[in-house]
């Protein structure tokens, strides 16, 4: 296989009963990702990750802390899977470039060696924890709480606009830039609550979303803090290969352009912190990599999310998905 592949990592949502069972009853290889991230996890998930996984209840998958770790050794699992259908090994693959949805940047990361698995897992087992502690804090639970809103029919322009009228004295940002036209607003549930009577006066749909907080907005502050000491105390390498950041929607690069390891390692700490407080630029992100890098697009396990947001954004732009073997 000579033609370049871009890989494509799923972010939390993509989570369902039963994801990377076909994959670790098909591939030995898929198999000891699963049996490795058990290991690592060990007892506090209340169950085994790959039971999880396999069997749900679908009630703790959900959850913040259980669906990161489990996505990201699911999403790893089918690349070892598919390396070995490929007959090829981490170093062999013409890797052209690797992108995830939020959590899915971590493991875009650890494709292109930046990460190990084992430290991956427990960066995002700690992020998804931090993040579920995150929407606890008092200023989360101010105002009924914090929630998520989805957009349909609004540019970046309207949905700014729309925070601004419905924001108040609390939080209310743009959190996901997903595709043209789709657009999630992060905040306080009763700013949530005005936006969405705003959004249909200007002829926007808007859809309340079953989350338990304010991802990618300034309320999740907390949980960037707590991620960064972690990070801090991980090895984090240069990429062999091209990875593109959710906050700025460009590929990672070093600090003050020093293409030291100690430079890339700052770097991408420091993005990956502003990644749970910033927006997610991921429709930016695929629209700059469909005009930058010709390759064969693949979607790891689990789901078929990110190869329906390709559609909205690049048409042109076939993406192969990787659900099952």
């Amino acid at each position: 296989m000579g033609t370049p592949i871009i890989a494509l990592c799923p972010g939390q949502g993509a989570q369902a009963v039963g994801m990377g069972r076909a994959w670790s009853e098909a591939s030995a290889e898929a198999r000891h990702v699963f049996e490795v991230a058990d290991k690592v996890m060990g007892s506090r998930l209340g169950q085994p990750l790959s039971q999880l996984c396999f069997s749900g209840p679908s009630e703790r998958l959900n959850q913040t802390d259980a669906s990161q770790p489990a996505i990201f050794a699911c999403s790893v699992a089918s690349w070892r899977g598919m390396l070995a259908r490929w007959n090829m090994g981490e170093h062999d693959v013409p890797l052209a470039a690797t992108s995830g949805l939020s959590l899915g940047e971590y493991t875009a990361l650890h494709l292109a060696g930046s990460i190990s698995f084992e430290d991956g897992l427990e960066l995002v087992a700690l992020r998804g924890q931090a993040m579920h502690d995150a929407t606890l804090t008092p200023e989360s639970k101010a105002g009924g709480g914090s929630g998520m809103v989805a957009l349909v029919g609004a540019d970046e322009e309207k949905a700014q606009q729309l925070c601004d009228d419905a924001r108040g004295q609390e939080v209310l940002v743009c959190a996901n830039f997903n595709a043209p036209g789709q657009i999630v607003l992060s905040g306080h549930k009763s700013a949530c609550k005005r936006v969405l009577d705003l959004a249909g006066k200007a002829g926007v749909r808007a859809t309340e979303l079953a989350v338990s907080g304010a991802f990618h907005s300034p309320l999740m502050s907390p949980a960037a803090e707590r991620l960064h000491e972690a990070l801090s105390r991980t090895p984090v390498r240069k990429p062999r290969t091209m990875v593109v950041s959710n906050v700025t929607g460009l590929p990672h690069e070093p600090h003050a352009g020093v293409d030291e390891p100690e430079a890339w390692g700052r770097s991408i700490r420091d993005r990956l912190k502003q990644q749970l407080v910033s927006p997610v630029r991921w429709a930016q992100s695929m629209a700059w990599k469909a005009g930058k890098i010709k390759g064969h697009y693949h979607e790891l396990a689990p789901g078929k999310t990110l190869a329906g947001l390709m559609r909205r954004i690049e048409r042109s732009i076939q993406v192969e998905t990787h659900d099952e073997p």
